[in-house]
């Protein structure tokens, strides 16, 4: 657990799972900075700018009463700190997260446990719920995907008023012009502020005669063929999903090496995305039992709602929000298909595909198999055998590599 250092007082953060050995912390100098602009504590002081005054250098602290709205909050440190600030000075109005992710939600529990603040003190949203009817000071991590933000920015918009106080946060890697347009485009004027420890902040002043438009989003598309039973299917994904403008490259190949298998079985698409892989599976089996399992709620909406819209009449399917095979019973799986992720958020780790790679384990039934593809490049293939004491090569190319162990 690392201590963050905010205006309100310091706070033990963890992610989640929690791992005695993390050494990736719960917050970064992003959300630092976004705290201190909110404290009215100057963040620029001992900074040469070069640029005259800093929109960012605040007059006073921030009005955080009424309806305050995190966005994409990575792993509650946002939100945990302003409910210590709640609990501080005892200010009033809903305090709400509205994250994309499970496991952040899960952090942030984890987080205001340990604080000590009551459950009833935070409302925890996902992007699929239907945001506040008002939000007086909004503040947004900006997110990897430019789709989410815009998607988020088109649902919260009708909620944000000419007095609300909006201020978005990121590292300067994450922000582009692209993404101030999005402001500027779906909410009002907006300016940034300079550079602190590598992050900027966002100011958006919400225009009264905004017109209000529906999110574009879900998006369809066809996919090409060659791929099986799913050539020519139609994909539906909701925004954030990777790669949901057109098929990945390592999904594409997977699709073309699936296994062959029939009868009842139980069958999982683990960090299924857009849930083609699941659903590929699904119509080469139709008596199939199939598992769709990811931590974002955008990415399990997308899969159920590719997975009915190419089933057949009466297939069924689970859909499930989760860490991984967590809430799988063990030996209860005959086939998991995996394209792991190798980063979370901006850190690039291999932390989510060892957990993945043991839930497998954990949940396969003697026999069992474990279908994975990824970039030849990452090493699965040792960490397997570990793992399984085998792992064959299924076929591969000059970028990616279809592996297979077996449960014993």
């Amino acid at each position: 657990m690392n201590r963050l250092t905010t205006p309100w007082g310091d706070l033990g953060l963890t992610r989640f799972p929690e791992h005695p050995r993390e050494t990736l912390r719960a917050w970064d100098s992003a959300d630092e900075y976004l705290l201190q602009h909110l404290a009215g504590a100057d963040a620029t002081a001992g900074t040469d700018s070069g640029h005259g005054t800093d929109p960012a250098r605040p007059a006073g602290p921030t009005d955080l009463s009424g309806t305050v709205a995190v966005v994409g909050d990575r792993w509650g440190a946002l939100t945990t700190a302003l409910a210590a600030h709640r609990l501080d000075l005892s200010v009033t109005g809903p305090l709400v997260q509205i994250t994309d992710s499970y496991l952040t939600q899960q952090a942030t529990r984890a987080n205001l446990r340990r604080l000590g603040a009551g459950p009833d003190g935070v409302r925890l949203m996902s992007v699929r719920d239907t945001p506040p009817e008002r939000i007086d000071v909004l503040l947004i991590r900006v997110p990897k995907s430019l789709a989410m933000l815009e998607d988020q920015l088109h649902r919260l918009a009708p909620a944000v008023h000419p007095g609300t106080v909006v201020v978005g946060t990121g590292r300067v890697t994450e922000i582009h012009t692209s993404t101030l347009k999005l402001f500027e485009q779906l909410l009002g004027p907006t300016r940034t502020s300079l550079a602190v420890r590598k992050a900027r902040l966002i100011f958006c002043e919400p225009a009264p005669s905004r017109v209000r438009t529906p999110s574009p989003w879900p998006h369809s598309y066809a996919l090409p063929d060659g791929l099986g039973e799913v050539s020519g299917r139609t994909v539906v994904n909701h925004a954030g999903i990777f790669c949901a403008e057109r098929l990945d490259v390592g999904t594409r190949f997977f699709l073309r090496h699936l296994p062959r298998r029939h009868g009842p079985e139980h069958v999982v698409d683990l960090g299924c995305g857009n849930g083609v892989v699941g659903t590929a599976a699904a119509l080469a089996n139709p008596e199939a039992r199939v598992t769709f399992i990811d931590e974002s709620f955008s990415a399990v909406a997308s899969a159920e709602a590719t997975f009915t819209k190419n089933a057949g009449d009466g297939a069924s399917a689970a859909f499930v929000l989760g860490d991984g095979l967590s809430d799988i019973p063990a030996g209860t799986v005959d086939l998991v298909l995996n394209n792991p992720p190798f980063h979370t958020h901006q850190a690039t780790t291999d932390a989510t595909a060892w957990r993945m790679f043991t839930g497998s384990r954990a949940a396969l039934r003697p026999g069992g198999e474990l279908w994975v593809v990824g970039n030849r490049h990452l090493g699965y293939h040792a960490k397997l055998r570990r793992l399984f004491g085998n792992c064959e090569v299924v076929t591969s190319d000059p970028k990616f590599v279809v592996l297979r162990s077996v449960r014993s």
